[in-house]
């Protein structure tokens, strides 16, 4: 009998080979083609989405951990990178008109007359990179330590999660002197002296946008197919089994958790790059529910498949809002709730059922009972 060997796990199947070349195909090829400079940032816009689809599939699909709170984490990514495009659109000699010049058109209307302390690291571009992914993961990190070494985990996690997406949309909001407020931090220019408004720039985040996308995606390959990967599978089936066997269960709940929040952070920066804002509205309850429709429709233990659930919900919800503006929510729901009931595994599912096996059929070697009367057996 062979044993298994590290050969035997590939860092990734033929047919996922293909898929990752046709995911590139689709965003590096078919859809700047395809689409005008509108609708091409409109599926930029969505691609940042993907991050956190992405990421809840380590987290939730591989792990576990239901998280109903990634627009935390998408929001501060986001947060970090409006924070360091804002000071740079606010100049002395653009705000020269205001009671204070050098800082924030929002905290002059608050009668701010100083630079808080906590914004001064985002006048670097180098330490805003560093803070994009750092301060979303330390966050992560500790709610993670918090709940995962006290075995808080399913419905209860999942509750929390979402107490803390309300916690800090209320916190955002409250402090409008610091943070924007209810509108967000707009009127963002440049990146490091480059203008982002133009539509070229927007085409270039675009692509940006896309390579960032498809080396997460490598990245959580890496993590799925390694023993890690195996770990957090069993951890999700049996979890006890797990920690019996002399494994730090919390430590490798932690670990996922804090990956699914860099995901969402360098998605949520990439959002505010794309679009040219960050507000308080992409970091409540109700973003971070729809991002977990996201995968649940592309299917959460598919990598690939969260990506094309995450482009297809967002394209159904703007072409409803486009042709019904009064029926698009409920026309939403329906697609919600038929992929459900007709697909439970999402997108991913119906691949693997329907079209994998076609594309892996080999023709099976007839049988030596099966074989004409005189026909020799191979």
């Amino acid at each position: 009998m062979k044993l298994p060997t590290l050969n035997d796990n590939p860092f990734m199947k033929p047919v996922e080979w293909m898929a990752l070349a046709l995911l590139c195909g689709l965003i590096f090829c078919v859809l700047p083609l395809a689409l005008d400079g509108f609708r091409l940032n409109l599926v930029g816009k969505y691609l940042t989405y993907a991050f956190v689809a992405l990421g809840l599939v380590i987290c939730w699909g591989y792990c576990g951990i239901l998280s109903l709170g990634q627009g935390v984490f998408f929001g501060l990514g986001g947060y970090c990178m409006a924070m360091y495009l804002k000071l740079e659109a606010s100049s002395v000699e653009n705000t020269k008109i205001q009671s204070t010049p050098g800082i924030p058109d929002f905290m002059d209307w608050n009668q701010i007359t100083a630079l808080p302390w906590f914004w001064a690291p985002f006048k670097s571009l180098p330490l805003t990179l560093i803070a994009v992914v750092l301060v979303p993961t330390l966050f992560a990190f500790v709610i993670g330590a918090a709940m995962f070494k006290r075995r808080v985990g399913g419905t209860y996690f999942a509750i929390i999660t979402q107490a803390i997406a309300a916690i800090l949309t209320i916190l955002i909001v409250g402090q409008q002197g610091y943070t924007g407020g209810i509108n967000g931090i707009t009127d963002l220019r440049t990146l490091h002296g480059w203008d982002i408004r133009t539509d070229a720039a927007k085409t270039i985040l675009y692509f940006v946008n896309g390579g960032l996308l498809v080396a997460c995606v490598l990245v959580a390959q890496y993590v799925k197919r390694s023993k890690l990967g195996r770990i957090l599978v069993a951890m999700r089936d049996k979890e006890d089994r797990v920690r019996f066997s002399g494994y730090g269960v919390a430590s490798f709940k932690i670990f996922a958790f804090c990956l699914a929040a860099a995901f969402a952070a360098i998605g949520g920066a990439m959002f505010t790059l794309q679009v040219g804002f960050m507000s308080p509205s992409f970091v409540g309850i109700v973003p971070s529910i729809e991002m977990v429709i996201y995968a649940a429709v592309g299917g959460r233990l598919s990598l690939f498949g969260a990506i094309y659930g995450t482009l297809l919900v967002n394209w159904a919800k703007t072409t409803f809002s486009e042709s019904f503006p009064e029926l698009w929510l409920f026309g939403l729901g329906a697609l919600f709730i038929a992929v459900v009931l007709a697909f439970p595994n999402g997108l991913a599912g119906v691949w693997r059922q329907h079209v994998e096996p076609r594309l892996t059929r080999r023709p099976k070697a007839a049988s030596p009972a099966a074989l004409p009367q005189g026909a020799p057996a191979e």
